[in-house]
């Protein structure tokens, strides 16, 4: 299922985890796990901020995907399902045949 995870990082803890290599660590052993489609990067209400839309195969995958973001950085974390333009054409078309 396509999957998008939306992660936020305290200032004070990502600052830490900047100037000790971990952060860049981290977000390059997630690059590596998810194989997202998509990964952007950006500043969100004065925190730094991550978006991933990935193959989510399992819902056993979830504590696997956000722990390492909870106990590294003290991360807010989203997880949304989401869709594609093929996607939600597909799906309308489903719901127009009824």
């Amino acid at each position: 299922m396509r999957t998008m995870l939306r992660v936020n990082f305290p200032v004070e803890q990502s600052n830490k985890a900047i100037k000790d290599g971990s952060l860049p660590k981290l977000m390059g052993k997630m690059m590596e796990q998810l194989k997202p489609e998509a990964a952007y990067f950006f500043p969100d209400k004065g925190r730094r901020s991550a978006l991933f839309v990935f193959d989510l195969k399992d819902t056993s995958q979830l504590p696997v995907i956000v722990e390492p973001f909870f106990e590294a950085l003290h991360a807010e974390v989203k997880i949304t399902p989401v869709m594609n333009a093929d996607d939600l054409k597909a799906g309308l078309e489903k719901v127009m045949k009824g």
